[in-house]
């Protein structure tokens, strides 16, 4: 059976090829043009699973993400890193000189900033979706304008690629997540990350003290990420991962943090992509 993948963008985007590595060529890409809509897919029966940023070695943590997974009591059941380059394109016959815009996605005009500090006559324009303004530029046939999106994206809407990897810093990672409304059974000894939500008393050493059992039980942290409470402000939810060697340890873990937590929450279970 196909199954049906929901991604931020459209094909040629960087979730495209997320889901390109992650899955074989047999599934269904779903193309969405926000977060929300990715999302709405997998409740809508219209996707079986989604894949979201959730952050990037440039500009950092996407934390609309993190709240819509969280809200949504969505699994994380995988993850993948990209190594994201961004190209700059535009149709034929066109030099940077000719170009007197530049359309991307928020993030990547970031990422791609000190670039064009040599060419002071580019206006930089935020739009949805890397892939998709390469797209509109084909379609109609749009002179004087330059994407910055992925070499799939020249390829699929053939354009001219007109600055290679033009970001900021060269190793350029952005780590995506694979989610699903229910978590997938799989085998323990498989598992060696988990990413985990928790809320805690605002008193001092609370966040000490429970970092202090993740070390005790063997837990690693990679990742620390507070979020905001809207409803309660000045208060804050950590959204953490961890990775372990033995499962039994993990469970030992969540175990006490559950009592220590005012509230606590696993997010997903699954196996450690860079490993």
């Amino acid at each position: 059976m196909t199954k049906t993948i929901a991604i931020q963008g459209i094909q040629g985007s960087f979730h495209h090829i997320v889901s390109l590595n992650y899955y074989d060529n047999t599934h269904k890409v779903k193309e969405c043009l926000t977060f929300d809509e990715t999302v709405a897919s997998l409740f809508d029966n219209t996707a079986e699973t989604a894949i979201m940023a959730l952050e990037n070695s440039i500009a950092g943590s996407i934390l609309p993400n993190y709240a819509l997974i969280d809200n949504n009591n969505l699994h994380i059941v995988g993850e993948q890193y990209l190594d994201v380059q961004h190209q700059l394109m535009a149709l034929p016959n066109q030099t940077i000189a000719d170009i007197k815009e530049v359309h991307s996605h928020p993030m990547a005009l970031l990422q791609c900033k000190s670039f064009f500090k040599d060419f002071p006559h580019i206006k930089l324009v935020e739009d949805k979706d890397t892939a998709d303004v390469a797209r509109k530029i084909e379609a109609q046939q749009i002179k004087g304008v330059a994407a910055i999106a992925s070499t799939l994206a020249a390829q699929i809407f053939n354009l001219d690629i007109l600055a290679e990897s033009i970001q900021t810093i060269k190793h350029n990672q952005t780590r995506f997540a694979i989610v699903k409304t229910q978590p997938i059974n799989n085998h323990k000894n498989e598992i060696n990350k988990a990413s985990l939500k928790f809320e805690l008393d605002h008193k001092r050493g609370s966040l000490a003290t429970i970092l202090n059992v993740m070390s005790d039980c063997k837990l690693n942290l990679t990742k620390i990420q507070s979020l905001p409470k809207i409803e309660t402000p000045w208060k804050y939810s950590f959204f953490v991962d961890v990775t372990f060697e033995a499962y039994e340890d993990f469970e030992k873990a969540a175990s006490i943090m559950t009592i220590m937590a005012t509230h606590f929450k696993i997010l997903g279970t699954y196996k450690n992509a860079k490993l």
